[in-house]
């Protein structure tokens, strides 16, 4: 049979066509050999797979940092000093000595010397320490709070490994992993515009899927319910309709992503929805959704007029953290290096 040329046309756009569309998700591929280790009973799937050069990446990304060397306390506190400690709002139950320790930590942590606006002047005045003109000092003594109320208060997700500023920044300014109210990209109006913030590739969610690109604004809240499977064979109302459903996905996704972990990391294969069954990092994995809807509520927000536009999103919301923002890719940010356990001031209640 003999082909046209029409036909033959659009034959090779088909085949230009598909090799588009499937090179991206090549590039999302991982090549072999991969590590796998069994997690749970054989035959149910409950397996951690990691790829092995990627944990290369990891391990140099989450080296913590030498602590400094632990200092003598001099006896004085820094709110009995008002005449060389002035404006110490937060620290101020601390011993002189830990908080000059504390404050040349937190320079390496957030603003290392580079440039003109680094280290000290990145938050001070160094004209005048105690001014609060620099909006980086509101926000530091905001961020010293929200640390000290995560190492103390939830120490059920936080456990002995705890936060610190460099948990999250990393020698940065701004943390790598941070996120805030997404309206998606520009689109037609009337039925066209009807995509209620689906079905939009985007980098917020793992692998570009074209899932609910914004999963954080309504889920990362103090509250949250994303249960969305039913409690029974044949739901009756009990379970979430499919739009909810495709979001909690794309929250589970950033969080296997964000933690560099399987969905049987913390779920049993055989039955999901079941706590019983679980293991228990699901237990952890729940408080820790408690935990950031509770200080990007409490903390982040209460920032929003602090912050200049440049730090902030397209809606003018602070920019919040997820499970990313510490993690960082691992399931145990720092593996498990308890920066917290080296700087116990900051895992003192606040006043």
């Amino acid at each position: 049979m003999k082909l046209s040329a029409s036909t033959l046309t659009a034959a090779l756009l088909g085949i230009v066509v598909v090799t588009l569309l499937t090179i991206p998700m090549m590039l999302q591929w991982e090549r072999p050999p991969m590590h796998s280790e069994q997690l749970g009973y054989r035959g149910l799937g409950m397996e951690q797979i990691t790829n092995p050069r990627r944990a290369e990446m990891l391990a140099a990304l989450n080296k913590a940092p030498v602590p400094d060397d632990p200092v003598e306390n001099d006896g004085v506190l820094v709110k009995d000093d008002p005449e060389n400690y002035k404006n110490v709002q937060v620290l101020g139950d601390l011993d002189t000595a830990q908080f000059n320790r504390l404050m040349g930590a937190i320079t390496t942590w957030v603003a290392p010397q580079e440039g003109d606006n680094a280290g000290c002047a990145y938050c001070h005045n160094v004209e005048n320490m105690a001014s609060d003109e620099v909006y980086t000092k509101v926000v530091a003594r905001r961020m010293l709070q929200m640390t000290r109320t995560i190492n103390s208060k939830y120490q059920t997700h936080v456990q002995a490994t705890g936060v610190t500023c460099y948990t999250c920044h990393r020698g940065k300014p701004v943390p790598a992993n941070v996120w805030a109210i997404n309206p998606g990209p520009k689109q037609a109006g009337g039925m066209a515009a009807s995509r209620d913030g689906q079905n939009v590739a985007g980098m917020q969610v793992p692998a570009y899927a074209s899932l609910p690109y914004d999963p954080f604004t309504t889920l990362l809240q103090p509250g949250a319910n994303i249960r969305v499977i039913a409690s029974t064979a044949l739901p009756g109302g009990t379970g979430g309709s499919i739009q909810s459903t495709e979001k909690t996905y794309a929250l589970m996704m950033h969080m296997s992503t964000g933690l560099g972990v399987n969905c049987t990391f913390c779920h049993n294969s055989r039955i999901f929805s079941s706590w019983k069954e679980s293991r228990p990092q699901r237990v952890t994995a729940w408080h820790g959704l408690q935990m950031v809807g509770n200080v990007n509520q409490t903390y982040m927000d209460s920032l929003t007029d602090v912050f200049p536009a440049n730090r902030k999103g397209p809606m003018g919301d602070v920019l919040k953290v997820n499970c990313a923002t510490c993690h960082q890719g691992v399931n145990k940010p720092l593996y498990g290096f308890s920066m917290a356990k080296e700087y116990p001031e900051l895992s003192v209640p606040n006043p």
